[in-house]
């Protein structure tokens, strides 16, 4: 079993953005590897606030390597969105933002482990509307499970916009016995969202 780094302050923020537990992380989560994003010199860091103009390229994504993980360890990177259209009517979550496998498990010596992966859906950056309150952007690291087969764009599905709404983000993750080892996250805002007019309850 991996050694399990912890990371009381993503924790503790996801417990309080009412994502811990949630579908996709369960109660009894610890992280095996500290999971880095990075738009630029913006840093996602639980829960931070990012406008849409931030992250309109996809961004650069690190991990530490996971302790006594084999040289042939895969892994998958999701970005969902569990607040489309609006947190106050998630209809359409969860919303598929980003989906990269294979990321091979030297990925994590990498300065973007992304780029050694198979993107599997391409990264469409958020883009909340300006009256909406901000929604939560999930990045979730899974360990795939040895012998699985390469995953294909099919797997996932296509990438028209309203095929990547109301994805059954949990389902999937499932069927391919995928492994949540590391968790980062950060609300995302229109450019013309103000603060003093929607703060959000999260």
């Amino acid at each position: 079993m991996a050694f399990q780094i912890e990371t009381p302050a993503v924790l503790s923020s996801l417990a309080t953005a009412n994502l811990l537990p949630s579908p996709l992380i369960p109660q009894a989560f610890k992280s095996s590897v500290q999971l880095s994003v990075a738009f630029n010199d913006k840093l996602v860091a639980a829960g931070n606030l990012l406008r849409a103009s931030d992250c309109k390229v996809a961004p650069t994504v690190t991990f530490t390597a996971e302790v006594n993980a084999n040289a042939n360890t895969t892994y998958t990177l999701m970005l969902v969105d569990p607040d489309a259209p609006t947190p106050d009517d998630p209809k359409f979550a969860y919303w598929r933002h980003w989906v990269v496998s294979s990321i091979p498990n030297s990925g994590s010596s990498s300065d973007d482990a992304a780029k050694s992966g198979k993107t599997l859906t391409e990264y469409l950056g958020p883009g909340p509307k300006d009256e909406s309150k901000p929604h939560r952007y999930m990045f979730l690291l899974y360990r795939e499970p040895e012998g699985l087969k390469e995953l294909t764009k099919e797997d996932v599905g296509g990438e028209e916009f309203v095929q990547r709404r109301s994805f059954g983000a949990r389902k999937w993750v499932e069927k391919f016995g995928l492994e949540l080892v590391g968790v980062n996250w950060m609300l995302g805002a229109g450019d013309g969202w103000k603060e003093e007019e929607g703060k959000s309850e999260l």
